[in-house]
């Protein structure tokens, strides 16, 4: 008994080494060896294989080069009508967006056949990423996506009219718009603050200046885009309406503490944090008092990673504002400098309005760099995730997204977006502010003076039988003058003259008007600054946008008695 005892142990004993040194084997096999197997669960991925979004992103960004990955982080324009072969060449190498800007978007159906081929190259690089294709369309007189799209009312009429569902439904139909030609990212809503009234860079592109409000309206502007199926990205942080200065020139300096600027610019940010938004635009904008170095936001560590990120937990996208301008190149003193200073800073997408050359320092610089300092590479790596985990959430969400290949013949059903076009009006009807009105019906012959198309046809559906003097909608100096030498001879034979008003220039041709006996109306067409000075008037009707057809329409309308001005102005005098 004992003998075959010890044989049953003994059996089990080799059996149990046996297994125990096949399972070490194999286990030692697959610990030694573990890439490999991940590698053979997860071969040949692409960005559309059937894998988590968080595992899909950071297993490609694994798996890319160094030129994958700086190139996935940068986003290019292009200037001519159609992308150069340049442009071809830097998304055949992996390049991350792209950017529509409005000097080659007259023809859409152009725009939309040229996002379509380079999305077709993207398509062909080894990992199947698309681009982020991203434009300014932030309604009012930012339009860059032209031809047949609405010109909107756009921000400060939306402040003035004080409703978060006009918010909402202009970015919808906004986005609707522009997705349907391809583009899926907006750089828009503008949460400035009008802080400064003689700022010309920002002006009515603000809803107004209260930051309570400002923050409801673009998140919920915000949401409309979202629902629309394009990415909205709020924009400029930290903030850009306290300076009359345009970054385009120079870097703009805002001289406040760090109290004003937590009770002020900050606050429309906290909103959007809250919403989750995906993408923020960080602005070259120095605020010396809060970040010591004088350094723009957009290249500063404290504003982008310890204040954005850390303190107001962001979590998506930040994205910088064109690099080209001189607020950035002229603090960091050269392009590769700045975009170097920009990565590390937080930014996840780098941007510039031109397509550099292959061969650019910004390019060859900065590859050099993640080769030699670990840092800076792993902040590279991290940006790339974060656009790809990003863009595997919108294509992926299940929702309806850009088409990545736009069909150009179906753009004429869609733009412009016909329910969109009675909501504008509406909208315009509820935006238009009374400074001032005369309680006399206009009586007597009316002569309507202004520049655009659309005024003058709104105006003579009203008043058949008025005159036109028509002028330049931008009159530079001489023009100016040749108005206020020859108008005055043309307005004799008329009783009320109704002027549109949109710059300096537009003022002084009115004060002409000024003790000359006549019913004078203004229909000040811009910033509602523009109406200071000019209270002399019968009629002063504020309308807060760049030649939209739509606002023209509510403020005759209101004149022949059609509608009951409703806005309120956005900020106090």
């Amino acid at each position: 008994m004992k003998k075959l005892l010890r044989k049953c142990i003994s059996a089990l004993l080799v059996f149990s080494f046996i297994s125990i040194q096949s399972f070490a084997q194999e286990h030692i096999t697959l610990i030694s060896d573990g890439t490999d197997f991940e590698d053979k669960e997860y071969s040949d991925i692409t960005f559309w294989s059937d894998i988590p979004n968080d595992k899909l992103a950071q297993l490609l960004t694994d798996r890319m080069t160094d030129v994958e990955l700086y190139s996935q982080i940068l986003m290019f324009g292009w200037a001519g009508a159609e992308p150069p072969e340049l442009l071809h060449q830097w998304v055949e190498r992996g390049l991350g967006s792209v950017k529509v800007f409005g000097w080659n978007t007259d023809d859409i159906h152009l725009v939309a056949k040229s996002i379509g081929d380079l999305q077709k190259k993207s398509n062909s690089n080894r990992y199947k990423i698309p681009l982020f294709v991203a434009t300014d369309q932030e309604g009012g007189w930012i339009r860059h996506v032209k031809g047949d799209t609405s010109v909107t009312p756009g921000n400060m009429a939306i402040g003035a009219s004080g409703y978060p569902s006009d918010a909402w439904y202009s970015a919808y139909y906004i986005s609707k718009e522009i997705k349907v030609i391809g583009i899926n990212m907006n750089f828009a809503p503008t949460v400035d603050l009008f802080t400064n009234h003689e700022s010309a860079i920002i002006g009515t592109r603000s809803f107004g200046e209260d930051p309570v409000k400002s923050g409801i309206l673009g998140a919920a502007f915000a949401a409309g885009s979202e629902a629309a199926g394009v990415i909205p990205t709020v924009k400029h942080f930290p903030g850009h309406g306290d300076t009359n200065i345009d970054s385009h020139g120079r870097l703009p300096v805002i001289n406040i503490d760090f109290e004003t600027f937590k009770n002020r610019e900050l606050i429309p940010y906290l909103f959007l944090v809250r919403e989750k938004v995906p993408a923020v635009m960080s602005g070259h904008l120095s605020y010396p008092n809060i970040e010591k170095s004088g350094a723009p936001a957009s290249f500063s560590k404290y504003f982008l990673t310890d204040l954005l990120r850390g303190q107001l937990g962001y979590e998506g996208l930040i994205i910088t504002d064109d690099m080209t301008m001189v607020g950035a190149t002229s603090y960091a003193g050269s392009l590769s400098t700045a975009f170097q200073m920009a990565i590390e800073a937080g930014n996840d997408i780098i941007l510039s309005s031109t397509t550099a050359r292959l061969n650019e320092a910004l390019w060859t610089r900065n590859l050099d760099l993640m080769a030699t300092d670990s840092n800076f590479h792993e902040r590279v790596k991290d940006a790339a995730r974060r656009v790809i985990k990003a863009k595997l959430d919108y294509y992926k969400s299940g929702n309806e997204t850009a088409p990545l290949y736009p069909n150009p013949d179906l753009i004429d059903q869609y733009v412009p977006d016909r329910e969109g076009q009675k909501f504008f009006l509406d909208q315009a009807c509820r935006s238009i502010t009374v400074s001032k009105i005369s309680r006399e019906p206009i009586k007597g012959r009316v002569l309507l003076a202004g520049s655009l198309y659309s005024f003058f046809a709104e105006g003579k559906k009203r008043f058949p039988k008025a005159g036109e003097f028509h002028f330049n909608y931008e009159t530079g100096p001489n023009e100016t003058q040749w108005v206020i030498d020859n108008l005055p001879s043309t307005a004799q034979g008329f009783d009320t003259i109704i002027l549109c008003v949109s710059s300096e220039n537009h003022k002084k041709i009115a004060e002409i008007f000024r003790n000359s006996g006549k019913n004078v109306i203004i229909l000040c067409t811009m910033s509602p600054e523009l109406a200071n000075g000019l209270e002399w008037a019968d009629t002063i009707l504020l309308g807060y946008s760049w030649r939209c057809e739509y606002t023209l329409t509510a403020m005759l309308g209101i004149l022949n008695g059609e509608f009951k001005a409703e806005g309120t102005l956005p900020y106090k005098k």
